[in-house]
């Protein structure tokens, strides 16, 4: 009887010989928003939806999608954080704020040249 790699490949299927061994992963976040989703847009032909999700009892308020770079979301994120005085961060292109502030953010991100889906 062979060693215990051996027989632990012959029962699994897998094949242990060779030199190379693809080990790379898939980015889920890029496969999921898709190739089209990564151009950034001008902030004014945005179209921004939200949607609201209650989160072990707590309201949330979710606005996206930001096709703009990383350092301009947190940008907007710091604004309306301050603009509202709640909490938030950001999730791949949506920005997560605490609380239900729909209307808030919309006259913010409005003054500050963000356009809404209507």
């Amino acid at each position: 009887m062979g060693n215990l790699a051996d027989l632990l490949a012959s029962n699994m299927g897998s094949k242990l010989q060779g030199d190379s061994f693809d080990t790379v992963k898939e980015d889920k976040k890029k496969k999921s928003s898709g190739a089209k989703n990564n151009e950034i847009i001008p902030k004014n032909q945005h179209q921004l939806v939200f949607t609201y999700e209650k989160r072990k009892g707590k309201p949330v308020t979710l606005v996206g999608r930001f096709n703009i770079p990383e350092n301009e979301k947190k940008e907007v994120l710091k604004l309306l954080k301050k603009k509202l005085a709640c909490g938030g961060a950001i999730k791949e292109e949506w920005i997560e704020l605490q609380g239900d502030v729909k209307e808030k953010i919309k006259t913010v991100l409005e003054t500050d040249g963000w356009k809404f889906r209507k």
